[in-house]
């Protein structure tokens, strides 16, 4: 009974290692895609009061967990039980981002009527709360897209190892992918908090301490504008290359161009189409 015991443990401790060692394969595969997701979400977390930003950020991260809980279990049923599934939702999810990426650039070439409209009346408070829980689950939503492709990724490098390692080596990856994005993302919207800590403590507006303190601050609208700019890119491409990956023809028509400019431009197209309809439908509902 005692070897039976400890063949148990030895088990185990075989399933973990090759856990382990798949995960960091799993890992490795999906850094494109958690540098989109870390623009993205940088993106997404930006733009609240400064009072605002961390409680916001944690209910986004929140939401991220929720996410894992869904796609996870998800995710290994569909790869064990119905595999031609996953594409198309994967697709579908490209559809959406497409469309948040082109939409916000729609916005920024034709703002809405009520954005630019002047004066505006400063917001009540219940006003505020109401417009960040409405950014809250956008950018939940956002997120649940991103971590299907993350998963999606992550599983497709585990798929001929047994179920345990799978459930394991793509967890890991989930998990992380989440602590490390919004952590990031923590510490970027915080920058200029942390800028005005060592302004404050420098005792010479000529020290080091003061200068990179000032550095900090000043540096904290242009890198959220970059971020922006690089989230917007990152949205297409990630849905771009969804589509491209996954429909041969188009993979083929576009093998002339580079892989990321084709990507952009499969991103462009089927976002433009989904905006077009999206200002359509309304119109044919009044």
């Amino acid at each position: 009974m005692a070897m039976g015991f400890f063949a148990v443990f030895d088990d185990i401790a075989a399933l973990l290692d090759d856990a382990a060692a798949m995960s960091k394969v799993a890992t490795k595969k999906t850094v494109g895609i958690l540098g989109d997701d870390l623009a993205v979400n940088a993106q997404q977390a930006s733009g609240f009061a400064s009072s605002r930003e961390l409680p916001v950020l944690w209910a986004i991260t929140k939401g991220s967990f929720r996410n894992k809980l869904v796609i996870l279990p998800v995710a290994f049923l569909l790869s064990a039980f119905a595999p031609w599934a996953i594409t198309p939702i994967l697709m579908l999810g490209g559809v959406y981002l497409s469309y948040e990426g082109v939409e916000k650039i729609f916005e920024y070439f034709a703002p809405h009527e009520r954005e630019s409209a002047t004066p505006l009346e400063p917001l009540a408070e219940d006003e505020i709360l109401e417009i960040e829980k409405v950014k809250i689950k956008a950018a939940i939503l956002t997120d649940f897209i991103l971590s299907i492709e993350i998963v999606i990724m992550a599983l497709g490098t585990v798929l001929d190892k047994s179920l345990g390692v799978q459930v394991i080596a793509v967890s890991v990856v989930a998990i992380l992918a989440t602590i490390g994005v919004y952590g990031v993302v923590a510490l970027l919207v915080r920058m200029d908090d942390f800028g005005f800590a060592l302004i404050a403590k420098a005792k010479d507006e000529n020290s080091l301490v003061h200068k990179i303190g000032g550095f900090l601050v000043q540096a904290l609208p242009k890198v959220i504008k970059t971020l922006t700019v690089v989230g917007t890119l990152a949205m297409l491409l990630v849905a771009g290359g969804i589509f491209v990956h996954n429909v041969r023809q188009l993979h083929e028509f576009l093998h002339f161009l580079p892989l990321m400019l084709g990507e952009l431009l499969v991103g462009l197209a089927i976002g433009s189409l989904a905006v077009m309809a999206s200002k359509l439908i309304p119109r044919r509902a009044r």
